[in-house]
């Protein structure tokens, strides 16, 4: 059975012709609630990468080894880092392996130990051990969510969905800054921030056993008459129909290529690697124009701009992290309707200029006892904010859920969530002291500069992906590695996808 692209259920091509099957962001309040419960993962990653600069402060106060070491304060930091680069290279395979549903659960179950472990810590070294257990679920829930979600949803809402487990991630951590806030006199202060991370990880393990396995991955795994019982869920009749027919027939191709794929076999495919260069790419460039680094440091930055209190300081940075979450709420609606690429592009043009603004800040500052410079680096951080948070924060997860083939999702998924986690971890680590070497300004320029990159990056090599089916997607691959495909429906529609 062979079926054109141009009558592919989702594609454009398919929805000009059945305009009434077209789905919207709320027509579905099953596929909102999936979404919803999978997104508790990038809550439990973003209240994790917030809570801990605020429990340290009290850290410090309970272990005197941790208050005379730095080399302990940055363990302590860092070993939930270095749990999720662990967790997000295993989590390709044991998505591909159990399936996308087991892995969620398998990631709850850890990073609830671990919030145990951390709340009840006697010892800096327990409590090490609990964060690196907390690093483990989250990189593995990194890995599962954005792929779970995007094989659940309908491709012309596939954006929106996605992005809503990145509002999740921004919503943890405005939740982190709330929580360090409201713990603050409680006896047991960051016994308490750290512990109650669990709750959410509970939370969706109950959720989630009332939840299917992704669609997609039980037709790979042959098992059809499960997976259009989750369909079903999904579309109306007469579209289920088509989906199904289209998923039979090419879940048979995808059997036939799957042979155990492996991390390397990446490498030796020509256009699964251009995809991976994209996928990773993005993230790399997430992590390295700073958006971490002004998460963990912005009340570390609001107090380099005169602002001294410690109260003040957390206020604004909870003021920042709020800015950050209603940012990607307004990505979401973007992301569909703009398109990945315009969004990554304006987003980066925006956080351009106002990088240089924090720097040129910085920089009078030092050299100028007026309080004006403070205000500027402070709407300089702001506008950072809300440059990035609508497009580079939703766009490189998004794409990264969509661009692979399905035999190939789980791995590169993974893969492309350990360069997040691996330069998170370089650029968390050296931001402080690069800063004490040359001065924020300086750093702030070199964000700026490797800003420009990405700019290039996303022009030369990001195709648009807006409401283009997964098989789509790969034939875009396949004309980049091995020139253009002479079937004219096939071009005719990558055309029209690469114009909107």
């Amino acid at each position: 059975m062979t079926i054109t692209m141009h009558s592919t259920p989702g594609s454009s091509g398919y929805l000009d012709l059945y305009p009434e099957r077209k789905m919207s962001f709320f027509k579905n309040p099953f596929i909102l609630g999936l979404a919803a419960v999978a997104g508790i993962g990038g809550l439990l990653f973003g209240y994790d990468t917030g809570v801990i600069s605020g429990a340290l402060l009290y850290i410090k106060d309970d272990f005197e080894q941790v208050r005379n070491s730095s080399f302990l304060q940055e363990t302590i930091v860092s070993m939930a880092i270095a749990g999720a680069i662990v967790g997000a290279a295993v989590g390709g395979w044991t998505n591909d392996f159990f399936g996308r549903k087991k892995a969620t659960l398998f990631a709850d179950v850890i990073f609830a130990l671990g919030a145990i472990l951390m709340a009840a810590a006697p010892d800096p070294y327990v409590l090490i051990l609990g964060r690196l257990l907390v690093g483990l679920g989250v990189g593995v829930a990194s890995v599962t969510a954005p792929v779970y979600i995007a094989e659940a949803s309908p491709s012309e809402i596939r954006g929106s969905l996605v992005s809503t487990n990145v509002l999740m991630i921004t919503a943890g951590q405005f939740l982190s800054y709330l929580v360090n806030l409201a713990f603050t006199e409680v006896p047991g202060t960051w016994r308490w921030m750290l512990g109650v991370s669990g709750v959410p990880a509970v939370v969706q393990f109950v959720c989630m056993l009332f939840l299917p396995e992704s669609p997609r991955w039980l037709f790979i795994k042959n098992r059809k008459n499960e997976a259009v019982d989750v369909l079903s869920k999904i579309y109306d009749l007469a579209r289920l129909e088509d989906e199904v027919d289209f998923l039979t027939a090419q879940s048979e191709q995808d059997r036939q290529k799957r042979n155990n794929v492996k991390f390397w076999h990446v490498f030796r495919s020509k256009e699964i690697r251009l995809a991976f260069l994209v996928g990773g790419g993005l993230l790399f460039f997430q992590q390295f124009t700073g958006i971490n680094t002004v998460m963990y440091y912005s009340p570390t930055i609001v107090q380099m701009a005169g602002f001294h209190a410690n109260q003040l300081a957390l206020l604004l940075s909870l003021i920042v992290a709020g800015m950050n979450a209603a940012g990607t709420v307004l990505g979401i609606y973007l992301i569909d309707h703009a398109g990945r690429k315009k969004l990554a592009l304006c987003s980066l043009a925006g956080v351009i200029v106002s990088v240089v603004l924090l720097a040129l800040a910085f920089f009078k500052q030092s050299t100028s006892s007026s309080e004006v410079y403070g205000w500027i680096a402070v709407v300089g951080l702001a506008l950072y904010i809300g440059f990035f948070s609508p497009g580079m924060g939703p766009v490189p997860w998004t794409v990264n859920s969509e661009i692979y083939p399905e035999e190939y999702r789980g791995v590169c998924g993974g893969m492309s969530a350990t360069v997040c986690w691996v330069s998170n971890l370089i650029v968390s680590e050296t931001f402080l002291s690069i800063a004490d070497g040359i001065g924020i300004a300086s750093t702030f320029l070199i964000l700026g500069g490797i800003a420009v990159v990405a700019f290039l990056f996303v022009i030369l090599y990001v195709p648009e992906t807006k409401g283009l089916t997964f098989d789509e997607v790969e034939v875009i691959w396949k004309e980049r590695a091995w020139g253009k495909n002479p079937n004219p429906n096939t071009q005719r529609l990558l055309e029209e996808g690469s114009h909107s």
